[in-house]
């Protein structure tokens, strides 16, 4: 879905950037700022800060479609899985703000009855999608548990259908990622294993999950483009009754108290700049996929950081 606005000529020559990210509370709090269109419930919104002659053209996606973009680079600034960004490093840098990081938290694997041991030999196993950072970090757990890959039996299913194919008993178990992390209670699941926590503990770092990134076609313009995503970043923090009033629009089945804490889980002093530790952390989860052959080897990552507008 693209929600489209006008270029107003009046105001002379001005840039249409298209922005990829999902139709998520947290990704919805992050570019309230930017929203130029009717949100779901109504309400016109145009941007509340200055954005410096960029015209921003919001394009509402799944994650794992937006990661699909990318193979072909037709988003100039998008949202991607960290997973995802290792195949597409040559089109596209990631930013130093708008990163969600699962900080002792992240995806899990969920089931209905909680087993005294796993048995992973066939399990039929839904997963949000192949380049998800979620299956990337399921793997790297796995492979560390002495599993092999070939025991499992993963299907790809859309990351808001996964808690009920395996509450009905259509999958063994689901890797579920966004707000299903705080709801899966409620649906009657069970957590086998919280990857987040499992990465932190034992990496003594945050578990990178997903990104901004900018097509590296654009040139000066990527640190001009940072520097307006940073903003509309802190504009959402420092008007976060308005944000989060805004985000509700995209968050399912969050009533305003479980979004605003889903919400903090990953928008907070991570998503203003993932700084030194964010930056080892995306080299590391990158670095272990790379050493399991399941990612290619794309060198020294570099980052966008704001510059002037």
């Amino acid at each position: 879905m693209i929600h489209t606005n006008q270029l107003d000529s009046t105001k002379g020559q001005r840039r249409r950037i298209n922005l990829g990210h999902s139709p998520d509370p947290d990704d919805a709090f992050m570019w309230f700022a930017l929203a130029d269109f009717v949100a779901p419930d109504g309400q016109r919104h145009k941007p509340k800060i200055n954005t410096h002659g960029f015209d921003f053209v919001h394009v509402l996606e799944d994650i794992q479609s937006l990661n699909d973009r990318t193979e072909s680079g037709e988003l100039e600034v998008t949202a991607l899985s960290i997973h995802q960004y290792a195949f597409v490093a040559d089109r596209y840098a990631l930013t130093s703000c708008g990163a969600s990081m699962g900080d002792d938290f992240g995806p899990m694997i969920v089931c209905r009855d909680e087993p005294d041991r796993v048995d992973w030999s066939g399990l039929n196993l839904a997963i949000p999608g192949w380049r998800t950072s979620a299956w990337l970090a399921c793997q790297l757990f796995l492979r560390e548990q002495g599993v092999s890959l070939d025991q499992l039996s993963p299907s790809v299913l859309p990351f808001d259908q996964i808690m009920a194919q395996v509450v009905t008993g259509e999958f063994d178990a689901g890797l579920i990622i966004h707000e299903g992390q705080l709801t899966y209670g409620a649906h009657g699941l069970k957590c086998l294993v919280d990857l987040g926590a499992w990465w932190t503990r034992s990496r003594g770092l945050p578990l990178p999950l997903g990104g901004n990134a900018i097509r590296r076609d654009l040139g000066i313009e990527t640190s001009q483009i940072c520097s307006v995503l940073l903003e509309s970043i802190r504009y959402g923090l420092e008007h976060r009754n308005d944000a989060i009033s805004f985000a509700l629009n995209y968050a399912r089945d969050l009533h305003h108290d479980l979004a605003d804490r889903f919400i903090e889980m990953y928008v907070n002093q991570w998503t203003l700049d993932c700084g030194s530790a964010g930056h080892k952390a995306i080299n590391q989860f990158i670095q272990e996929g790379i050493q399991a052959g399941l990612v290619p080897d794309i060198g020294e990552i570099d980052f966008i950081k704001p510059g002037t507008t």
